[in-house]
């Protein structure tokens, strides 16, 4: 009886083992196959990814583009993809070297060791033309393929305006909540344009080549390779932006060259007022670039402009009809009046003194002009498109007042209206320091709203969105800037002061340049020191050609010892190296 009873516990035990593997096996075969444990283990994928050899052409995020389609975070080319197997078959391995225009011992050494699909070049993949792409493809050879296929360029270009792309699965979750058909580890733009046009940017899926595979590596249903990719053909997106690759490469190892260290350059296409480049300076720091706040854009954060700022000054002088020609100042005396200048320059008048950077002038004008109207000099900061934001804004799909430079920062004049009644503080405002903060985009916008006899435009960063295949998703038309605008005759007034600043004044190195420039110098006090040292913020903003405008362009090295700015050397080379390239262009153009 015992050992009946003890023979039903074992077969009871049994059972339950059985029942027991069998739930567990439910479970891995139906149940928790997309998410297995805690860590949501995709076992169908995994099932798959041990017997797939895959290679992915194309992350399937968008990329950015500059105005003449150059690539400036990712190269898009037809390149050649071998599978390893091709070592164990018979292929017209000749033919295709033919087509390529390489060894066809080349060719096999790529595959010799591979146990993974290779790309022909590897780190530096070989491009090839349309036309050998198409013959290569149409031999049908299992195992060659020659695909488009996305590459990372080797260095960054314009880092901080582009942005950066980061895996954040809260932020994801918060940010779509209905895009629940994308993976959580989905990248995201968090700064810059990636983060301005992430939605458009955001992956369909991932195109790719694969096939399955034995133990021991070969191909297990024969030799048939399938390409993968998302069901939409028109994505990935480009975003065109305004950029000049060319330019901004140029800028940025100028700025690397003379290490700045902190500043930047803006440089706006006069005529469309479209961004042809700009370099912020730190660079990002990749492994935290919010701790030390790298990743801020410092072209678009306000900034202590100092005698530039003495430009609105002028404006509302020369609109007011506030000076005549004989009206002398003793540029002697300090900014109150009260004592000697650091650097005395005599008796000057108005434009003599603006070519010089007299204080005294322009606090003793500044003044006479908010005793008639206290708004004056904010007023003409606006007509000028200094104050900002400057970047385009307006309504794109369902998005309503879309802005492309989101962070940018309004400038400001005041921060106590009653300083306006304080004649120390009104002096100290009308050379750009006291509570004035402006951007250097804001800067470089004042400048091309002169340089085009007062007509304000919106700054664009960006001018398309397009689909894969080329065509527009959409277009940000050019836009002017809302709000009154400076008289002709006062922006040919001020072109006139800016060019005697570059023939009599604190420019005259810009003299040489082979462009014909004009420009405003500014110091800065920023109110800190590095030991004994002031630092200051050291401006030149200016445009060229002076008889036909094309550029502007503003250089600003912020918080650095006066006596080690590098602002003028860099000017002076950005001038100096947009000439050399045009002349370049020219020559391949006659060519």
């Amino acid at each position: 009886m015992a050992i009946k009873r003890r023979a039903v516990l074992i077969l009871i035990f049994i059972l339950l083992g059985l029942a027991g593997l069998m739930g567990r096996l439910i479970q891995l075969q139906l149940v928790s196959t997309e998410s297995f444990t805690d860590r949501d283990v995709n076992l169908i994928e995994a099932s798959v990814s041990q017997r797939t050899q895959e290679l992915v052409i194309d992350q399937g995020r968008g990329r950015f583009i500059d105005r003449n389609k150059k690539a400036l975070t990712h190269e898009y080319y037809p390149t050649l993809v071998l599978f390893p197997f091709l070592k164990n078959v018979e292929w017209p391995v000749e033919e295709v070297a033919d087509i390529v225009n390489i060894p066809a011992s080349k060719l096999k050494n790529e595959i010799h060791e591979a146990k993974k699909p290779v790309i022909v070049g590897g780190e530096r993949p070989i491009e090839l033309t349309e036309t050998q792409m198409n013959k290569i493809n149409n031999l049908q050879i299992p195992g060659v393929f020659a695909v488009h296929r996305q590459y990372e360029l080797d260095s960054e270009i314009a880092e901080h305006l582009i942005g950066l792309i980061r895996e954040n699965r809260e932020l994801f979750e918060k940010r779509y909540p209905e895009k629940n058909y994308l993976p959580k580890n989905t990248k995201l733009g968090i700064t810059g344009l990636q983060s301005t046009f992430d939605e458009f940017l955001l992956p369909e899926g991932e195109a790719k080549l694969l096939y399955h595979v034995a133990g021991d590596g070969g191909p297990l249903f024969g030799i048939d390779v399938k390409y993968t990719a998302p069901a939409n053909p028109y994505y990935p997106v480009a975003i065109q932006t305004t950029l000049d690759r060319d330019l901004q490469m140029l800028t940025e190892e100028i700025l690397d060259k003379h290490d700045l260290k902190k500043g930047g350059i803006v440089l706006l296409d006069i005529e469309s007022n479209d961004l042809l480049a700009m370099v912020s300076k730190p660079d990002i720091n990749s492994s935290n670039p919010f701790r030390d706040g790298s990743a801020e854009n410092q072209m678009i954060m306000p900034q202590f402009p100092g005698s530039v700022f003495k430009t609105v000054i002028a404006a509302a002088t020369i609109e007011n009809q506030q000076i005549s020609n004989d009206r002398m100042f003793n540029c002697d005396q300090d900014l109150y009046g009260e004592g000697r200048a650091e650097y005395p320059h005599g008796m000057l008048n108005f434009q003599d003194s603006f070519a010089k950077s007299c204080n005294f002038t322009f606090a003793k004008l500044a003044q006479e002009l908010i005793q008639k109207d206290q708004n004056v000099i904010e007023q003409y900061s606006e007509m000028l498109g200094l104050l900002g934001p400057v970047g385009w804004n307006g309504d794109v799909f369902r998005f309503q007042d879309f802005k492309q430079l989101p962070n940018e920062y309004n400038g400001r004049i005041w921060t106590d209206e009653r300083d306006k009644k304080v004649a120390k503080a009104v002096a100290q405002t009308a050379i750009g320091q006291k509570d004035v903060r402006v951007t250097p985009l804001g800067i470089a916008n004042m400048m091309a709203t002169i340089a085009r006899g007062g007509s304000k435009k919106e700054v664009r960063t960006v001018s398309d969105v397009l689909y894969k295949n080329g065509t527009t998703l959409f277009s940000f038309s050019k836009q002017d800037m809302d709000g009154p605008k400076i008289a002709p005759y006062t922006a040919s007034k001020l072109q006139e002061l800016l060019r005697g600043v570059v023939l009599s004044g604190t420019g005259q190195r810009f003299a040489q340049l082979p462009y014909t420039v004009a420009g405003k110098s500014g110091t800065a006090e920023t109110g800190k020191k590095q030991g004994d040292a002031v630092l200051v913020n050291k401006w030149f903003a200016g445009y060229f050609p002076f008889e036909k405008p094309k550029y502007a362009l503003v250089v600003v090295d912020i918080e650095q010892p006066g006596s080690k700015s590098v602002t003028n050397t860099v000017f002076y080379e950005i001038v100096q190296g947009i000439y050399q390239l045009e002349q370049e262009k020219g020559t391949n153009q006659s060519d």
